[in-house]
């Protein structure tokens, strides 16, 4: 398999899609107005904490205050109390993630507890604490962080005050596994844990010390900044989307990088050279006068995964919704070659909405809950190889899956973990008119509501004057006929219409007001 990264960009984003055999794998958007928030650091203040929910919220500085729950509450005090407090050093657990065989890590010293009634966490209002940010805003809803604060770098990720060693479950020779586990321990700092990352594998002493000096500064300059900061403040700031998907997902296999900006081409350059040098020859500037993401078919690619409906090689198709609640997929299938065969052709359908179904949910990084409707499978070991299916597919997922077996009705639940807003909210915003819904009031309802106003205010006011503020699509509507509705309305209620029309109003409004006075009745009366 032939993977690709392609790199567009412009002034306005930027645009970088991973393909596997030029089929988009993977694909992220980083707009410059809107900075990915996932990783950053804050030192913040409690604002409110609701036993009731099992959460509190935290003022960092944003709209929204932060959503901590109290299960992203790690049993020691992170950060603040640890940092700023010399208090009694008490020994931690033993490692108990060592390999079988293997000598477990000697006690390191642990910092004070986050005291607990029952299992509450003991946080008051007006506390300070250390959060980090696990999942972006949605909507009307403020980030979510925890208090277990982890630092990436290019082949692990530090756990200040956390002190195991974890060990990416991809990497599976048991002898690799206990060599990375043997040199995280000889360089590992004090109170501090590790997770090994796929990237390390087969890589050097040298590769991972240098990247946990990197990652221990870091975490000193965040203490640092805690000792001289008040709250909210922001302590560390995670790397763009673009540099992130550099330092996560360029590995070994990746055959070429592809970039159309001489300036994002540095900058990825140079980071490269500071993370893996060995990788920069792979690093190269597209100079071709058509756009890169046309050159490579990814422009098309995605133009289709903007859409509701994608279609399967054997004739059927998917249609994907998004409700405020969950994402529904309904699998439908192409024509039957017999009757007969009717089973074998709903099992091929489902297999290969299984399939897509994966890639869709990867590529428009959907998160939360999804039910997906499968065309009905009469034998129980077919709905077990379609469930079979989406289980070996989404192990190529980076996200948390989890999923139920298929119902006898042929619905499947999925959860896939959300982090942030997905591709089709990144890229699109909500219509102003319709709210979302994609369907807009007909004229014929609108003037139903405006006689409506004008009926109810005749019984109240008996106001003969009235001027109908409207936009001119609704306009014409009221001005249509050989006897028009204005004039029906004019008769019918013996008022004086006086219409006045404008392009800037929303279409799907409308106001009435008094003439004479200019005062607004839309809404009284409505």
């Amino acid at each position: 398999m032939i993977k690709e990264i392609v790199v567009n960009s412009s002034e306005s984003q930027t645009r970088v899609a991973i393909t596997e055999d030029s089929n988009l794998a993977d694909f992220f958007v980083d707009h410059p107005e809107k900075r990915r928030m996932v990783g950053d650091i804050y030192l913040g203040k409690v604002a409110r904490v609701l036993p009731g929910i099992r959460a509190a919220f935290v003022d960092i500085g944003m709209k929204h205050d932060a959503f901590l729950h109290f299960s992203d509450i790690g049993d020691r005090l992170e950060g603040l109390q640890g940092m700023l407090d010399d208090d009694d050093d008490v020994d931690a657990d033993d490692d108990d993630s060592a390999e079988p065989g293997e000598q477990k890590a000697k006690p390191v010293h642990a910092r004070p507890q986050i005291e607990k009634e029952g299992s509450i966490p003991k946080l008051h209002k007006g506390q300070e604490i250390i959060i980090q940010i696990i999942k972006e805003p949605v909507k009307d809803k403020g980030v979510r962080v925890t208090s277990s604060i982890s630092i990436p770098g290019r082949f692990c990720v530090l756990l200040p005050f956390d002190y195991k060693i974890g060990i990416s479950k991809k990497i599976h020779d048991f002898k690799e596994r206990r060599r990375l586990r043997k040199l995280a321990r000889g360089v590992l700092p004090e109170d501090c844990g590790l997770i090994i990352r796929t990237a390390a594998k087969d890589q050097p002493e040298e590769a991972l010390a240098l990247d946990l000096k990197y990652l221990s500064r870091t975490w000193k300059e965040i203490q640092e900044k805690v000792k001289n900061s008040t709250p909210p403040a922001l302590l560390y700031q995670d790397l763009s989307t673009t540099i992130s998907v550099i330092r996560d997902l360029y590995t070994p296999d990746i055959s070429r990088v592809f970039i159309d900006s001489k300036k994002m081409l540095k900058e990825i350059r140079d980071y490269v050279e500071l993370i893996q040098p060995e990788l920069i020859e792979k690093i190269e500037l597209y100079k071709e006068k058509e756009p890169i993401f046309e050159a490579f078919r990814i422009e098309q690619q995605i133009k289709q995964l903007m859409g509701r409906r994608v279609h399967l090689p054997s004739g059927g198709h998917i249609v994907i919704e998004h409700t405020e609640a969950m994402t529904v997929v309904d699998v439908n299938s192409g024509r039957y070659a017999k009757s007969k065969e009717q089973e074998q052709n709903s099992l091929k359908t489902d297999l290969e909405a299984a399939r897509e179904i994966v890639r869709q949910l990867r590529l428009r990084d959907i998160g939360g809950l999804v039910v997906v409707d499968f065309i009905d499978l009469e034998d129980d070991k077919n709905r077990k190889k379609v469930f079979d299916e989406l289980k070996k597919e989404f192990r190529k997922d980076r996200a948390k899956i989890a999923m139920l077996p298929m119902t006898e009705f042929g619905l499947m639940q999925i959860t896939r973990q959300r982090i942030r807003e997905n591709i089709v909210q990144s890229l699109y915003e909500e219509c102003p008119y319709c709210m979302g819904t994609g369907l807009l009031t007909k004229k014929s309802n609108m003037i139903y509501d405006i006689e409506n106003v004008i009926k109810r205010m005749k019984i109240e006011k008996k106001a003969r004057k009235l001027t109908l503020h409207v936009h001119p699509s609704l306009g014409s509507k009221l001005k249509e006929g050989t006897i028009s509705k204005l004039t029906r309305l004019q008769f019918k209620y013996f008022v004086r219409l006086k219409l006045d029309e404008d392009e800037k109003l929303n279409p799907q409004k409308f106001d009435v007001l008094v003439t004479k006075s200019g005062e607004n009745i839309t809404e009284e009366f409505s």
